[in-house]
């Protein structure tokens, strides 16, 4: 009877456990799924792979409620020989109907909706288990794997694969779920949009023709530097050579304010940005050397323009 007793458990919680590992997956957000991975989480790279691979884990799912249901059906009729002196037919069909309702609510209906309620959390810590019965299932469940993926090549219909990248729309419900809890104010959710649009942008389109831009020559007159930086409302000025094309460095309005001398014989380096450089990238070069302007080169190295740090840091702010 004890046997009969712990083959009813066991059989209860492999019944609890793959019906609420079942609503969990479905129910899990995909967005903690690929920052987890991103984290280098095993478990939420193995629970990833087997998104992008949904027959397998609907197969080790059906398995492994099969085998929770035998054992419990066994269990059942195993005890109910044991407590009856004559064991009967009847009884043994009695019995399971009158355990069904433990096995219901127990083994169905109550993990169900623990994983429906917090499927994250659930999901995360039962996430180890579910891979090992998933390698331990795996030759049954790839004979229905394997089915799936010849009913995929025949109608031609694949499923959503699922990359350790977020979509945008995923991301921007993030934001506003963050904002409608408080977590994030209305400025920091627009900051966040506005830097999701602009990320894969790139400095080529940012950038600004040398040719457009109000220019001084070293050793010009600092007044006169100053009277053109005021017209053009410049912050900064590029500066280049005796002959008018050899582009130098640049020199900030301010500094001409600060420096006593009457010409400009001192500039600033210049940084180099290749023209493929996300938006993002250059930002980033461009605040740690805390510069102004920097120059944007194709691939033989000849300048296509110049980018202000300005460029990139309005586009966050825009409503």
């Amino acid at each position: 009877m004890t046997i009969g007793i712990c083959l009813f458990f066991i059989g209860l919680l492999l019944s609890a456990f793959f019906s609420g590992s079942e609503t969990g997956f479905y129910r899990a957000t995909r967005v903690r799924l690929v920052l987890d991975g991103l984290a280098g989480d095993p478990v939420a790279r193995g629970l990833l792979w087997l998104t992008n691979n949904p027959a397998l884990f609907v197969a080790t799912t059906l398995v492994g409620n099969n085998l929770a249901n035998y054992l419990t059906s066994f269990a059942i009729v195993l005890v109910a020989q044991q407590i009856t002196s004559n064991p009967s037919v009847v009884m043994e069909l009695v019995t399971p109907v009158l355990f069904t309702p433990i096995v219901f609510v127990y083994g169905e209906l109550l993990p169900k909706n623990l994983f429906y309620y917090s499927p994250n959390r659930l999901l995360r810590r039962s996430g180890p288990v579910f891979l090992f019965f998933a390698t331990v299932f795996a030759p049954i469940s790839a004979t229905l794997w394997g089915m799936g993926r010849l009913l995929q090549s025949l109608i031609g219909d694949a499923p959503l694969r699922v990359q350790l990248t977020l979509a945008r729309k995923e991301l921007q419900q993030v934001l506003v779920e963050g904002q409608d809890a408080g977590i994030l104010q209305p400025a920091q959710r627009k900051l966040a949009q506005n830097l999701f649009a602009i990320a894969s942008r790139s400095v080529q389109d940012l950038c600004t023709p040398v040719g457009r831009m109000a220019a001084i020559r070293l050793g010009a007159d600092k007044k006169e530097v100053l009277r053109i930086a005021r017209r053009h409302r410049a912050i900064v000025s590029p500066v280049v050579g005796a002959d008018g094309r050899t582009l130098l460095g640049y020199v900030r309005t301010v500094d001409l304010f600060l420096d006593d001398s009457e010409c400009i014989d001192a500039y600033r380096h210049l940084p180099t940005l290749d023209a493929g450089t996300s938006h993002i990238a250059a930002l980033i070069q461009m605040q740690t050397g805390k510069e102004e302007l920097a120059r944007v080169v194709d691939a033989d190295g000849a300048t296509i323009g110049l980018l202000y740090a300005s460029d990139l840091t309005d586009p966050l702010f825009r409503d």
